[in-house]
């Protein structure tokens, strides 16, 4: 049976970046939509969009293309972002599915559930660049993309952009926790993703925090859709059917 999946993409990337992932997916018969949110299109003012302007730059996705039944699935940042699309959109949703993503409470903000160390280079990097934050490039190779080889870690990082500061810094507003929300949810775990370290997972510190869900692991870094996106496809799959 063929559904309907939109693909909200992480820091630094657009959706042309989700792209190898979507075309295995397709393949196999689905509808799949790759946005790129307000903060990283173009020309977007980096200073002055924040996360309510990224999570409205969704809503307003599936509503321009009256999309409905969507198993809206959102990577690393694009948790943040779809858990306040869970709530504005409940309607057109089938189900959350987050892909080694941030899972927040209310009140929270991205920063609030990263080690210091990343707290303090984002201050660093963004007080430098007119509030836009940028991975350095051995902490791409390193910890995000460690499953790829130099020539692939190289020309991925050249695809990245600039990307808006405060919706790191700013606090999410969930009028109910993600854990209550009538909507099915689950969660994909990559398991050699050490862009948060394992003493602060992803999987299970933020994923238990959606209550009732479906887990799904495989192989791969955080960035899995460069290395493996054949593979990765194919778990979000796993995550999203019925």
């Amino acid at each position: 049976m063929a559904d309907t999946y939109v693909l909200i993409h992480g820091a630094w990337h657009t959706g042309a970046e989700l792209e190898a992932v979507a075309q295995h997916m397709r393949k196999a018969g689905h509808t799949v939509h790759c946005p790129t949110l307000a903060g990283n299109r173009e020309n977007d003012d980096r200073s002055r969009i924040g996360l309510e302007d990224a999570i409205a730059s969704a809503v307003e996705f599936l509503e321009s293309e009256n999309l409905h039944n969507v198993r809206l699935v959102g990577h690393s940042y694009g948790g943040m972002v779809i858990s306040g699309v869970a709530e504005r959109a409940a309607k057109r949703l089938k189900r959350l599915v987050y892909v080694n993503a941030f899972v927040p409470l209310n009140g929270q903000c991205l920063n609030d559930m990263v080690p210091p160390h990343y707290v303090t280079m984002f201050d660093a990097v963004a007080a430098a660049n007119k509030n836009a934050v940028m991975l350095p490039f051995n902490v791409w190779r390193e910890v995000f993309i460690n499953d790829a080889d130099l020539a692939l870690a190289k020309s991925s990082y050249e695809q990245l952009n600039p990307h808006p500061y405060a919706t790191f810094t700013d606090a999410i507003k969930l009028e109910t926790p993600l854990a209550e929300l009538a909507v099915d949810k689950s969660y994909v775990n990559c398991q050699q993703d050490v862009a948060l370290p394992h003493s602060l997972p992803w999987h299970p510190r933020l994923s238990e925090r959606l209550g009732l869900f479906r887990l799904v692991e495989c192989a791969g870094s955080h960035e899995t859709w460069f290395t493996h996106p054949e593979r990765l496809a194919q778990a979000i799959l796993d995550a999203g059917r019925d």
